[in-house]
């Protein structure tokens, strides 16, 4: 069945202590455009997650947001520089020993001195993290997908409607078409009686002159291909391959049929049948344009 260009998706995990949120939303577009919005300390995942992406989606511009809140996962490692502690400790000594003041620091206060204990963050394993963060993803692409299915449903129950309304039109046109030329033969007939009065008329002529005329208005190779066209699209409305852009190139096709079974005919009940069908043509047209 087809997707449809547009489609949201969203998925929260904790992983690894870390609270991961992955937002994905598309529209339409010739080619596929993925954009990676995150904080930039993840940066490195980006070619990862348009992989994943790009194994999912093949046409739209799909924007996908990502935010981490990885303050249960940060770990910091303690470090002692015990020979500034060192120093510090052997300059209260002096100062004690020259200034007759008692010596009474403790560990505890000898810590506090600048430097002396750092907290540092943790090395974080890139890979592992890249991966947690593309399990999210994957769950909010299935959110994703579903969406984009439901209105590719409904986006050929719509096409599917207007197609039988095509078929139906070009029915109506393939029906009338043989009268209009009985209907040529009668008004030709008509005239020349009233312009020759009692003379004879001839036959051969009415019949040379209806038979141009029917040439000149048929329009069965036209209507053949249209039917065709309209199977081939069916055909490609029940596909699991992305088919927008063949749709679109098939509806052009259905369209120049239509424009030629337009310019052929010059009955006025044709006409009007030509001109809804053109209508239902641009309808389907516009929804072909959000067909992945």
């Amino acid at each position: 069945m087809i997707q449809s260009m547009t489609g949201y998706g969203r998925a929260r995990e904790t992983i690894n202590r870390r609270d991961i949120t992955v937002e994905l939303r598309s529209v339409n577009n010739r080619y596929l455009d993925c954009t990676v919005k995150m904080p930039r300390m993840y940066i490195f995942a980006e070619d990862a997650i348009k992989t994943a992406v790009q194994q999912s989606v093949s046409r739209g511009k799909v924007d996908v947001f990502i935010t981490i809140d990885a303050t249960e996962a940060e770990q910091g490692v303690v470090s002692v520089n015990l020979p500034l502690a060192a120093g510090y400790l052997e300059a209260i000594r002096q100062i004690s020993g020259q200034l007759g003041l008692p010596e009474d620091i403790t560990a505890r206060e000898l810590s506090r001195f600048p430097d002396v204990i750092t907290v540092t963050k943790a090395e974080e394993d890139l890979e592992s993290l890249s991966a947690d963060i593309c399990t999210v993803l994957r769950a909010a692409i299935e959110n994703y997908q579903e969406m984009r299915q439901k209105e590719g449903a409904r986006l050929c129950a719509d096409i599917e409607g207007r197609l039988n309304t095509i078929e139906a039109l070009t029915a109506q046109v393939e029906e009338r078409s043989p009268q209009t030329v009985a209907e040529y033969r009668e008004k030709l007939l008509s005239r020349m009686q009233e312009v020759l009065g009692g003379a004879s008329i001839d036959e051969t002529r009415i019949l040379t002159e209806a038979a141009i005329f029917a040439d000149k208005v048929a329009v069965d190779e036209e209507t053949v291909r249209l039917r065709s066209h309209l199977a081939q699209l069916r055909e490609m409305l029940q596909s699991s391959e992305p088919v927008g852009r063949k749709l679109d190139f098939l509806i052009q096709e259905v369209n120049r049929e239509s424009n030629t079974i337009g310019s052929k005919c010059s009955d006025v009940e044709i006409t009007r049948k030509v001109v809804a069908l053109k209508a239902e043509v641009e309808k389907i047209r516009e929804q072909v344009q959000n067909i992945e």
